[in-house]
């Protein structure tokens, strides 16, 4: 069956996993603008489309912010095959943590079903511990936070919480989350007094849980959500795109404040 030329905005969206919305959404910010129109209008995306839209899907998947992917898709030294090798290269090498990370979990389920005595299997121990490097974030949270009231204020709140704080805790951000993906998925624009108010609420779950959270400290945060894959990975479980989409309700609500 001979390959089609142009695609219209649904047969994208059937064909790479991407909502219609979200397409729609690339299209308006000049992520990934559809190469033709049709007599009627309708968005039509081309081959070389449909290898941008790949290159937006694996940059999300490396952790990068919407904007860096669209700076580095637009830049004139763009090298698509360089760029396919380089990624491929990253991505096994993720692969690989994982798999580490993989045994590491089976390694613990080992130990539940067959709990060793102490001194027993030193060897099986540290395999519960392969794939992870926890120094890294140790070392970077002292050199950014660790002089400051923030960080000192949220050491001493976190060490007195309990397994049920934190399950409360994470049940009201993934609250949170959930309710600014549903604003997100109607179409809402950031600066929507609803979506500000998610806003506000994130702000003031960070205010009562961890350290006190002015409208300028939060849209410092904002800032450090998308330029940290981190951030931007855990609060994207929550749905697609969901990062910027917060970062820029953050900013809106704090602007709304005068922070």
């Amino acid at each position: 069956m001979a390959r089609q030329s142009t695609y219209r905005v649904k047969e994208v969206a059937e064909l790479s996993g991407v909502s219609v919305r979200t397409l729609h959404h690339y299209d308006a910010i000049g992520l990934l603008s559809p190469s033709q129109r049709s007599g009627a209008g309708y968005r039509l995306y081309d081959a070389a489309d449909l290898l941008r839209l790949q290159q937006v899907l694996i940059g999300r998947e490396l952790g990068l912010s919407l904007e860096d992917i669209r700076r580095s898709l637009d830049e004139a030294s763009f090298d698509r095959k360089r760029a396919l090798l380089e990624q491929r290269k990253r991505l096994q090498e993720r692969a690989a943590q994982t798999e580490a990370m993989l045994r590491a979990i089976d390694a613990a389920l080992t130990l539940i079903d067959q709990p060793t005595e102490k001194g027993d299997d030193i060897m099986q121990l540290k395999e519960m511990f392969d794939g992870f490097d926890p120094s890294q974030y140790e070392v970077e949270v002292e050199q950014r936070w660790g002089d400051s009231d923030a960080y000192k204020v949220s050491k001493q709140r976190t060490s007195r919480y309990t397994p049920e704080d934190w399950k409360r805790q994470a049940a009201e951000q993934a609250a949170l989350y959930g309710d600014a993906f549903r604003a997100l998925e109607a179409g809402k624009m950031p600066d929507d007094p609803e979506v500000m108010a998610v806003a506000e609420r994130h702000r003031l779950a960070i205010d009562r849980w961890f350290y006190p959270c002015s409208h300028a400290q939060h849209a410092g945060l904002a800032d450090m959500y998308e330029q940290d894959r981190r951030f931007a990975e855990n609060i994207d479980k929550f749905g697609a795109d969901l990062t910027p989409f917060l970062a820029a309700a953050i900013r809106a609500n704090a602007r709304r404040h005068g922070g």
